[in-house]
């Protein structure tokens, strides 16, 4: 598989208020800064089009609605590829939280209705969110970019399936929220799924909204991450307001798994196949 040249992803870790039309502002503040530092690729956190603990079905809407079509312009007037993470109606009644990949010129070129649903640590996503059920590369900036949001990561198979399907990188926008051992968590997580699959990942929290009262929900610890195939953190934003962009050397997949060839060492008789690629 042929790579791209090496290349700059911007984190946008952005506070996210319960008003859309406020987020879609300082996301395309963060793409212009994005811009000027030189990134190819924006990323965005979860729900970047509200915030948890407000009325998501109320913030919902279509992806050609004027959030989406707001961030489709920016991408389009910076020349920057966005991955932010939007919430859609869903048909019985609930949301979808969605993560949509846009290019360069603006296009939608894929939407990822997150998989894994935290219902766990006493949060009821499920209640309001109803389950994706098929994985997503979207081709951004020349890169095969697999998408995953926040509970996605505890799920290595979810990640070893996108990195079997050709992904040479990992984008996960998240809301992960402040707790005991969370933010420990977090970074270990993150790191794995680039160490065990050989592949570059870009991780993109919130951080709180000063402005905003305290709900309980998730908001966001920060500690967004850029990390590459040894699992190397490249970028490091800790848990304040930021937008930082790294360098992301796409050849360097082909030199560690020359000599870490974790992925052709993999038991497929004992495992069963790698997965078909999708897109």
């Amino acid at each position: 598989m042929p790579y791209a040249a090496a290349m700059r992803v911007a984190l946008c870790q952005i506070p996210v208020s319960s008003d859309p039309s406020v987020n879609l502002a300082r996301a395309q503040a963060a793409i212009a800064s994005a811009a000027g530092q030189g990134a190819q690729l924006a990323v965005f956190p979860e729900g970047t089009q509200a915030r948890f603990g407000t009325d998501l079905r109320a913030a919902a809407a279509p992806l050609d609605g004027a959030f989406c079509a707001g961030l489709m312009e920016a991408a389009r007037a910076r020349a920057v590829a966005v991955v932010a993470g939007v919430f859609e109606p869903a048909p019985d009644g609930r949301v979808y939280n969605t993560a949509v990949a846009i290019d360069a010129t603006g296009r939608l070129a894929a939407s990822y209705r997150k998989i894994h649903l935290f219902d766990a640590l006493g949060q009821r996503e499920s209640d309001l969110v109803a389950p994706g059920g098929e994985l997503v590369i979207a081709e951004l900036a020349g890169l095969r970019v697999g998408l995953l949001t926040c509970y996605d990561v505890r799920f290595p198979e979810q990640a070893r399936a996108l990195a079997g399907a050709g992904a040479q990188l990992l984008v996960i926008p998240a809301a992960w929220a402040a707790g005991l051992f969370k933010e420990e968590h977090w970074v270990t997580l993150v790191r794995a799924r680039a160490i065990e699959n050989t592949i570059w990942v870009a991780a993109a929290g919130q951080v709180p909204d000063p402005a905003e009262p305290a709900t309980g929900a998730p908001t966001g610890i920060g500690r967004s991450m850029l990390v590459d195939p040894m699992g190397a953190v490249r970028v490091d934003l800790g848990s304040a307001e930021c937008v930082g962009a790294g360098e992301l050397d796409a050849a360097m997949i082909a030199r560690v798994r020359a000599v870490l060839p974790c992925l052709d060492n993999r038991r497929a008789d004992v495992f069963g196949a790698a997965a078909e690629p999708v897109g």
